[in-house]
């Protein structure tokens, strides 16, 4: 990353955390009327439609070795997790979501270096350490402010933020050459027909037609997907491609700062561990984008 792309990409990690930050509440309140199952499919159908008109006809643009990269980034990057995060939060509260997700760094500086390669330096690794390390204390020192949750849940996040990392470093190392907006749009081709297929086999419509609750919950998923999905993945891609894979997967340190505050809002609690915890993870997010820690 160059100086001269340094302060835009501060500002674009910082306009990602808020965006996705605040994802998981929205996912909450969409689930107050819609199955989880739902939820990620509305989710999934209104991003493709949102980017369709924008990568219609440059389908002859994307050279034909890079579409089995753009699956990749469909299903990991979109499909799958979108399902495991709102069948997680099902149990888990959205505050706890959103602190779980940070650990897409480290699996993305672990894919990063096993599979693809990529060299860090010392000081990126603490970033990520420091940062990882923030994000264990927010949840071993709020024990006792009803964080907890069964495992299987916490461990689909978890599995979700490892396909996360996948995509991360495949848009990376794969797809650096391909406009960022043809990637999420024809990425999106690969969830987004599936999911669509998929809600209009459910009750669905019968929900959404039940009232006013159904279709502010459904104006809440919308939001979701047009902001947290179709935009955000566009400029995340090109994140991605100005400061590296491990510099954008950061934003995922700072998205539990975000995630936590709507938690307060909405009367979830961390405690005094609130401060200790962001301290460190936004010290790990300053280390992890230093021009000096970068090195590929």
């Amino acid at each position: 990353m160059t100086n001269d792309k340094r302060p835009l990409a501060f500002l674009i990690l910082i306009f990602l955390a808020i965006i996705w930050g605040s994802s998981f509440i929205l996912m909450k309140e969409g689930l107050k009327q819609f199955s989880w199952s739902q939820v990620a499919s509305i989710r999934l159908t209104v991003a493709w439609l949102c980017l369709l008109p924008f990568v219609i006809g440059s389908m002859k643009k994307i050279p034909k070795e890079k579409w089995k990269f753009i699956a990749v980034s469909g299903i990991l990057g979109n499909g799958i997790p979108a399902y495991l995060f709102t069948a997680a939060q099902t149990v888990v509260m959205s505050a706890m979501a959103g602190i779980l997700n940070s650990i897409t760094s480290l699996f993305t500086m672990l894919l990063g270096y096993f599979f693809f390669r990529t060299k860090f330096t010392a000081v990126r690794i603490l970033g990520v350490l420091i940062g990882f390390a923030g994000t264990v204390y927010l949840i071993t020192g709020s024990t006792d402010e009803k964080l907890s949750a069964d495992v299987p849940h916490v461990l689909m996040i978890v599995l979700a933020t490892l396909f996360y990392a996948t995509s991360v470093n495949v848009i990376r190392h794969r797809l650096s050459e391909v406009k960022s907006v043809h990637i999420a749009g024809f990425a999106l081709f690969f969830a987004g027909p599936p999911a669509a297929i998929f809600l209009f086999t459910t009750d669905f419509i019968t929900r959404v037609s039940s009232g006013t609750p159904a279709l502010l919950s459904f104006m809440y998923i919308c939001l979701l997907a047009i902001f947290g999905t179709s935009i955000s993945i566009v400029i995340f891609n090109y994140l991605i491609k100005i400061s590296g894979a491990l510099f954008a997967a950061s934003c995922t340190y700072l998205i539990p700062v975000v995630a936590i505050l709507w938690g307060y809002a909405d009367n979830e609690s961390l405690g005094i561990s609130l401060f200790i915890g962001m301290a460190m993870i936004l010290s790990g997010v300053y280390l992890i984008g230093r021009n000096r820690a970068v090195t590929k």
